[in-house]
């Protein structure tokens, strides 16, 4: 059995759209829906949905003081799949996605697996086309050639999925889509990517809340040394970033304005990492497990359900 475990946070139209491209998914399994958020909004949406499949969908009340690992505890623990596929309310799948998942769990080393982030913000601007140059030039070709090697990778937490019964609750200091799969790594599983499961994102489009996003995803890695003990996993840093981006980054511009935007991306990427380091070591101000809303969501005013390209 399969449980598709969805966290929202005031998105009731982005979540309704998210359920109906999991409803129309050719999913190989008996499954259920789980859904979280705090808003009665975003309740209702789910409440319709139940009016409609009674015994498919279930609801979970998240309080607006407690944090996304904290919720994933508690679902873990009350949904009864044997795989259980987490994703945010706000994140559309493309077609085959939930089966291109669950396929990789055939294989019994597999505890985790991730799937594969795509932007549906538009190439032909420059905040549109560094998140496609970060998402397939960047996190894609880095999963491909860690899950080639059967090296541990990081999950997007987006889109992932794990073997239930495994690991136990997991830390509230350390970004989610990095501790889960750690905690499988160091139990003896391996760490799958499903390169052909789509997560449609929708990236920020305003500088700050690009930047804003960047230093929170940078803290939430913070711990990941800590947790990980004598297991050597690569962590997030500037440096990391520079190796990878030289490999990759130069060889996706199309033209000279796309070189010319990943020449500022190369910038932008640097000002987060002393904005990172100003914020911790000076304001002490660390990574808090506490929901906010990305400043892509705040900008979205209407909603893009258009496929991609």
């Amino acid at each position: 059995m399969i449980s598709i475990i969805i966290t929202a946070w005031e998105e009731p139209n982005s979540l309704r759209e998210c359920i109906r491209r999991l409803l129309i998914q050719d999913i190989p399994d008996k499954f259920d829906i789980w859904v979280t958020c705090p808003d009665e909004e975003t309740k209702q949406v789910v409440m319709d949905y139940k009016k409609e499949y009674p015994k498919l969908f279930n609801f979970l009340h998240q309080p607006r003081e407690l944090g996304k690992n904290v919720m994933i505890n508690a679902l873990t623990k009350k949904a009864k799949g044997d795989v259980q596929i987490y994703l945010d309310g706000d994140i559309f799948v493309e077609e085959n996605a939930v089966k291109e998942i669950y396929k990789k769990f055939k294989n019994p080393k597999v505890g985790c697996v991730t799937g594969r982030p795509v932007s549906s913000n538009p190439r032909n601007t420059m905040m549109g086309y560094w998140s496609h140059l970060l998402t397939e030039a960047g996190a894609h070709n880095i999963r491909l050639e860690k899950d080639k090697k059967g090296e541990f990778l990081e999950c997007s937490g987006y889109l992932f999925a794990i073997r239930k019964g495994v690991i136990d609750d997991i830390p509230l200091d350390v970004a989610e889509d990095a501790i889960i799969p750690l905690m499988f790594w160091k139990r003896g599983y391996t760490i799958a990517y499903a390169d052909k499961a789509l997560a449609c994102v929708t990236y920020p489009k305003v500088f700050n809340n690009w930047v804003s996003q960047k230093i929170r995803s940078s803290k939430a890695h913070e711990m990941m040394g800590r947790y990980a003990g004598k297991k050597k996993v690569i962590t997030k840093s500037f440096a990391n970033e520079v190796l990878k981006g030289a490999k990759w980054g130069l060889s996706y511009p199309r033209n000279i304005k796309e070189f010319f935007w990943t020449g500022l991306l190369f910038f932008a990427r640097l000002y987060v990492w002393s904005m990172y380091a100003y914020e911790t070591r000076i304001l002490n101000s660390h990574y808090s497990d506490k929901w906010k809303v990305a400043g892509s969501a705040i900008e979205r005013k209407t909603l893009d359900t258009r496929p991609l390209d």
